[in-house]
């Protein structure tokens, strides 16, 4: 019996003026960079860092953010599409991104960016992992705005009817799952960052949000709905097939930080022995 079902026929656009809309899921994408944006600068002031150096970083994470995950989006889920009419990869505004591809854009512009200003690669993925998280979160409530990217049907007491797409039967809300999922993993990552104010394991931030945001997207997925029709058949889904690498990624990552930190301690001890 589906006492608690949820009729969800929430209006994607918040106002409009002509052609010009304001749309939910833009706006909880900018509210990832906002929110981010502050809490990466209470890191710099923690770590007494130039404003001017996080405005640049910030412009870096924006671009490969968005230019990520729209090529991840074209190419690892409609491909054939996408290369037959390339101009159609510029057409953002109709929608379409992928995490999996925005990862890689954070990785590149990061990479660029450390580059750049001779900073050290990790040390700023370990700080960009803790708002990468939050952004998620806010992403995926976008995704329930648009009313895209559910699950299967449920006899589950919470499950939603997305009215909206022509839906009768209650569905998983799988984006409230990842939603908070990702909250949850934030939260955890910056009680580590505080906790040790910084000086935690290098490389240790950057390994656990690999595990653990692309672990709980492979589960999630056995929930979800095929997003495109190739996916059909398949025993495990274009989002979890591509989990798989940063998931050994963030674990090997992990492996080699606690080594790093080990003989780090070692050479220390060896060190101080010497001196006596």
């Amino acid at each position: 019996m589906h006492f608690l079902i949820i009729p969800w026929d929430v209006n994607p656009e918040i106002f409009r003026i002509g052609s010009f809309a304001v749309r939910w899921y833009g706006l909880l994408f900018a509210s990832g960079f906002l929110f981010g944006y502050m809490i990466m600068l209470k890191i710099f002031k923690n770590e007494n860092l130039n404003d001017a150096l996080l405005d640049k970083l910030t412009l870096y994470m924006a671009l490969g953010v968005i230019i990520g995950a729209r090529l991840g989006h074209c190419l690892i889920y409609e491909p054939e599409y996408y290369l037959a009419k390339p101009l159609e990869i510029l057409k953002v505004w109709k929608g379409g991104l992928a995490s999996h591809g925005g990862a890689a854009g954070i990785l590149i512009a990061t990479g660029w960016f450390a580059w750049k200003e001779k900073k050290n690669w990790f040390w700023i993925l370990d700080r960009v992992s803790i708002v990468v998280a939050l952004a998620g979160f806010f992403i995926r409530m976008g995704n329930l705005m648009n009313s895209e990217i559910y699950g299967v049907e449920t006899t589950l007491p919470w499950g939603f009817v997305f009215l909206r797409n022509g839906e009768t039967a209650p569905k998983h809300p799988t984006q409230i799952y990842e939603g908070l999922a990702y909250l949850l993993i934030f939260i955890l990552l910056y009680r580590i960052y505080w906790r040790k104010k910084g000086e935690h394991i290098q490389g240790l931030l950057i390994s656990l949000i690999c595990i653990l945001i692309f672990t709980a997207r492979f589960f999630i997925e056995f929930l979800k709905e095929d997003q495109v029709m190739r996916e059909a058949g398949m025993v495990l889904n274009l989002g979890q097939k591509y989990s798989i690498p940063l998931i050994i990624a963030g674990i090997a990552g992990l492996v080699l930080s606690l080594r790093f930190k080990k003989r780090a301690q070692i050479k220390k001890v060896s060190a101080s022995s010497k001196s006596r």
